[in-house]
């Protein structure tokens, strides 16, 4: 079971848009020595829509052999042709990923139906384990927690990220994987502002935004709700609640990489048709990011 901080990796890049690889490597080296329990490299927050094939499996194996086994990485593997998916799920797992993560095919818009044959489709071409990805907002369909009922008696799928908006959504998938035979499925928040009121509905943890900026801030609070906190984590979240909200102030990765930037852990590149965050917002991330991570 996949648990605790998950960052959602942001894709270092030049201000050429070519990969930085020697900051993916050092930005690596921050999460796991700051506590990050999980690492996803080639999320929609890696920029996945706007890296081809080569560079999208490049970046997963240099993260999973720089990372070399100290915590687990979830290659993000998703696409909106099933054949493409089944293709990048498929390498990811050559590459030694722990597991993937695949978000339901975006402007496609299945139907259920088709959303489930989809995710079999992948789960029954590749062994290693498959986190569903659900983010309506993104993709234009929403995964019903009937679908992913149905979907946690196939094998090899393990758990999803769930960022519908409504953190209500946990119980209802819990309601509908209930007499699946799979006990260990497990849900990860994909809304950081929702993650405390997810954890308390039996999320157990985050694939996380704000990780990138604050990981050993976002690794506390998970970890405090764990291990039963509840007082330590809902102060922690208090004191993140204007980061998750400032990281979106424009569209992700926008915020967060211009905050890396800034901090001058990697350069400032990001691709079209995403452009550098808007000057306007550069203090206030700024000083968001500095207060959060001081009073933590």
């Amino acid at each position: 079971m996949l648990t605790g901080s998950i960052v959602a990796l942001v894709t270092p890049m030049h201000e050429s848009g070519e990969v930085a690889w020697d900051a993916l490597d050092e930005l690596i080296e921050w999460h796991v020595s700051s506590g990050t329990h999980g690492i996803v490299p080639m999320g929609t927050t890696g920029e996945s829509a706007t890296l081809d094939t080569e560079e999208h499996l490049q970046v997963i194996k240099r993260t999973v052999d720089r990372v070399n086994g100290r915590i687990p990485v979830i290659a993000g593997t998703g696409s909106n042709a099933t054949a493409e998916a089944i293709h990048q799920t498929q390498e990811a797992e050559a590459a030694g990923a722990d597991a993937c993560l695949l978000v339901t095919p975006y402007y496609n818009r299945p139907t259920q139906e088709g959303l489930f044959r989809h995710f079999q489709a992948i789960a029954d071409a590749t062994s290693v384990p498959i986190v569903l990805y659900n983010v309506p907002p993104r993709t234009g369909c929403d995964l019903a927690p009937a679908t992913v009922g149905r979907l946690a008696s196939v094998e090899g799928v393990v758990g999803i990220k769930e960022a519908c908006g409504d953190a209500n959504r946990v119980s209802e998938i819990f309601q509908a994987i209930a007499g699946q035979g799979n006990d260990n499925f497990f849900v990860l928040s994909g809304e950081d502002a929702q993650t405390l009121q997810m954890m308390e509905l039996g999320a157990v943890g985050t694939i996380s935004v704000t990780a990138n900026v604050l990981p050993a801030q976002m690794s506390a609070f998970c970890a405090a709700h764990l291990n039963g906190d509840k007082e330590r984590a809902v102060a922690l979240d208090q004191q993140l609640q204007p980061v998750h909200e400032i990281v979106f102030v424009e569209s992700s990765p926008t915020p967060a990489k211009w905050a890396l930037a800034d901090m001058g852990r990697m350069p400032g590149g990001i691709r079209l048709p995403l452009i550098p965050l808007s000057p306007e917002h550069h203090q206030e991330v700024r000083q968001r990011i500095q207060i959060a991570g001081s009073s933590s």
